[in-house]
């Protein structure tokens, strides 16, 4: 009571410690993430003023990523979604300004283009009808989120009220996109002018004479290349030497695989399968023996209970077996084993169960009865499955109770087979629905069944089966090649030590050590992938925290794989590369122009037999050069020198010409004119087709450069 009484006392001061230090917590997560009370968390990019809000955003990704059932990686879907929202913001506003829109009647007719095939809105007459679609769309509203059925190219799925509306949005969206490019095209022409440019650039050619000096008659060791100099061509070329923010990273693996020890006593398990084995039974205080696989009769029990692959109880022809054991398999007699042996992510044991002989090729004759939605149905199949079914087994019971075949053709919707009295003749290996396919070979000559397949029900009649071949069935016990927590753990202690032991020493050396490879990568702030680890933004978003130095290192868990310890080696932040990175490609240019300058001040004859001669080179000769074509024959592709060649009279020799492969001096020989077309008309036609076709791509690009884009997606969702 004593302390309660004190704490009654002073419940102002106590109060007031509790507020400070809540204070200070808040104060510190501000200091930790300055944008935590910043509205830019909620959005993903500002586009023009127009923001890409987080939850819609989100939403569409989910919505792109089960469109895609699971076949991309969030990422991709984030970048798909981005690149389809900041296109629909930019071209929103050309839009608008143009006073583009889709109006009620021409969405009309758009939605008739896209499903007057769809059988749900035509008449009996096959008309598309517009009430009946309508219709749809209301009853699409009234039952939401419930979906409807709708059948294209005879293919039936769902559809939801969102869906439609989306897809309605899409439409619109294509046939406004589509009407801004065409006003574009419109404005987009040729003139004869250019036409003629172009006629000329393939049609006029000149002869040529010349010598080249290649840039290898000197040794890179004899021309000094500086920082100053590569600063000064990077200003230069300032756009080429342009980065994004990057990080540098090094990175070791640790991976989580069976050790030889492992290895093999998933053998030795395998191996003791095929022996009895006692168990204790508690009930009766007796020891049991449990059937091996030596001696057990229900195998697909067996196997199905001890294996990591299911049992597979049909015959293979030799081209299935697996091909790394595939030999030693084919020799066993009945009751023999092969194995252990490994199998890609497998062990396995192999028994041989039967051996029997199976044709390569039948003749069938069948009769069709399709359901709507089934693979290829006609839209004016309306049965069920069920119905179908029910219609294929009463066919069957007329030709069990005496109806020819025959007879009962017309009731068939294969009418390709029905041409040859229903019959099919196929190999093993044909492209045949596999239920079909089953039934042709698994079974007799004479015997006929009802056959469901995605087509529909078949009644199915085997006329002929040849070209008889050894087939067989295998037992195989498989044991997936996985570490045991033994060696789990000695990998989780060898990263911890590795990471205790990085601490202050030299990471590559530690590594070297240890027999670990260091392996460089670097990263821009929105990749993802790592070479043989697929995506792995736990990495990327580690390299470009505020708060990850240059020198830390931290390890990452990579599912399905291991460990890996990275380490951040270097910053680099958006602007010009720094003058080590753009050495790489500013250093063999560089070299290439004070080269080229070397070997002109060498150069004082003015023809080219002189100079050859004074250069160690001999003359050389190219014929018909056109300015579309800048190969210069036994040089490579030089533009500067043919458009140079273009540019003298016949009889004139140039001045020393910086080319790509060396300098070069040329005297042009003969000059052939190209003969004047009477009209340019399918030229300029041409033309216009190349230039519209380009319309869509480069208009975009243009408008998207010229975009105010602020990309906050590293800091919010990626």
């Amino acid at each position: 009571m004593a302390i309660l009484n004190k704490i009654r006392q002073r419940s102002l001061i106590l109060i007031l410690v509790i507020a400070l230090a809540l204070f200070a917590f808040v104060i510190q997560g501000v200091i930790d993430n300055p944008n935590a009370f910043s509205n830019s968390q909620g959005v993903i990019a500002t586009v023009n003023g127009t923001d890409i809000e987080r939850d819609d955003f989100q939403q569409k990704v989910k919505n792109y990523q089960d469109r895609a059932g699971g076949r991309i990686s969030s990422t991709q879907a984030m970048n798909a979604i981005y690149s389809q929202e900041l296109r629909k913001i930019i071209l929103d506003e050309e839009y608008e300004a143009l006073g583009l829109s889709v109006e009620k009647d021409e969405m009309r007719d758009l939605l008739k283009n896209s499903f007057q095939s769809y059988p749900e809105f035509q008449d009996e007459n096959g008309n598309f009808d517009v009430n009946r679609l309508n219709a749809f769309i209301s009853n699409l509203k009234d039952i939401s989120p419930d979906s409807a059925p709708l059948t294209s190219a005879g293919q039936s799925f769902n559809i939801n009220y969102d869906i439609w509306t989306n897809n309605e949005q899409s439409i619109a969206t294509n046939a406004l996109q589509q009407t801004y490019y065409n006003m574009i095209k419109a404005g987009v022409s040729t003139t004869i002018a250019e036409a003629k440019d172009e006629y000329l650039a393939d049609a006029k050619n000149v002869d040529i004479r010349f010598v080249q000096i290649p840039y290898t008659t000197i040794a890179d060791s004899l021309v000094e290349v500086t920082k100053s100099d590569i600063k000064a061509y990077m200003k230069k070329h300032e756009e080429k030497f342009k980065a994004d923010a990057n990080r540098e990273v090094v990175y070791v693996e640790f991976k989580e695989e069976a050790s030889k020890e492992d290895e093999d006593a998933i053998k030795a398990a395998l191996l003791k399968l095929k022996g009895d084995q006692p168990l204790y039974n508690e009930s009766s205080g007796n020891t049991d023996t449990i059937p091996g696989f030596d001696t057990v009769k229900d195998v697909a029990e067996f196997i199905n209970s001890n294996s990591d692959i299911k049992y597979n109880d049909t015959f293979l022809r030799a081209a299935q077996i697996p091909g790394v054991a595939k030999d030693s398999l084919m020799k066993l007699e009945l009751g023999e084993y092969y194995g252990p042996y490994k199998d890609g992510e497998y062990f396995k044991l192999s028994k041989m169960i039967a051996k029997e002989q199976m044709p390569d090729t039948v003749k069938v004759r069948h009769i069709l009865i399709p359901y709507a939605g089934g693979q290829r149905a006609d839209a004016s199949v309306t049965k069920t499955p069920e119905e179908a079914k029910e219609t294929a087994d009463s066919i069957l019971a007329k030709i069990k109770s005496g109806t020819k075949f025959m007879d009962l053709l017309e009731l068939s919707s294969d009418k390709v087979s029905n041409e040859d009295d229903g019959e099919i003749e196929f190999a093993y290996n044909a492209g045949m629905a596999p239920e079909f396919k089953a039934f042709a070979f698994d079974n007799k000559k004479g015997d006929i069944d009802v056959v469901g397949t995605s087509f529909g029900y078949h009644i199915i009649e085997i006329l002929e089966q040849k070209s008889f071949n050894d087939v067989y069935k295998i037992g195989t016990l498989a044991r997936k090649i996985e570490p045991s927590q033994k060696t789990l753990d000695e990998v989780y202690s060898n990263v911890s030590k590795f990471e205790i032991a990085a601490k202050g020493a030299d990471f590559s050396e530690l590594a070297k050590e240890r027999g670990l490879t260091v392996k460089p990568i670097t990263f821009k702030e929105l990749d993802e992938n790592m070479p043989g680890l697929g995506s792995q933004r736990q990495v990327v978003r580690w390299a470009f925290e505020e708060t990850t130095d240059v020198g830390d290192y931290k390890n990452f868990p990579i599912s399905g794989f291991g460990f890996i310890v990275a380490k951040l080696v270097e910053k680099n932040e958006e602007g010009l590369m720094s003058v080590e990175d753009a050495s790489v490609t500013a250093l063999p240019e560089i070299r290439k122009e004070k080269k080229a300058k070397m070997i002109r001040e060498k150069i004082k004859a003015t023809s080219v037999d002189e100079i050859a001669k004074n250069q160690g080179q001999s003359p050389k000769t190219a014929a018909a050069l056109t300015l579309k074509n800048t190969t210069l024959a036994g040089a490579g592709v030089e533009p500067k020198v043919i458009g140079a060649a273009f540019g003298l009279e016949q009889g004139k020799t140039s001045k020393p010409i910086d080319g790509e492969k060396g300098v070069y001096v040329i005297e042009v020989t003969k000059v052939t004119e190209a003969t004047e077309l009477d009209n340019y008309t399918s030229i300029m036609n041409r033309l216009n087709t190349t230039k519209r076709g380009a319309v869509q791509g480069k208009v975009y690009q243009a408008l998207e450069k010229a975009a105010e884009i602020e990309d906050n997606r590293a800091k919010t969702v990626y």
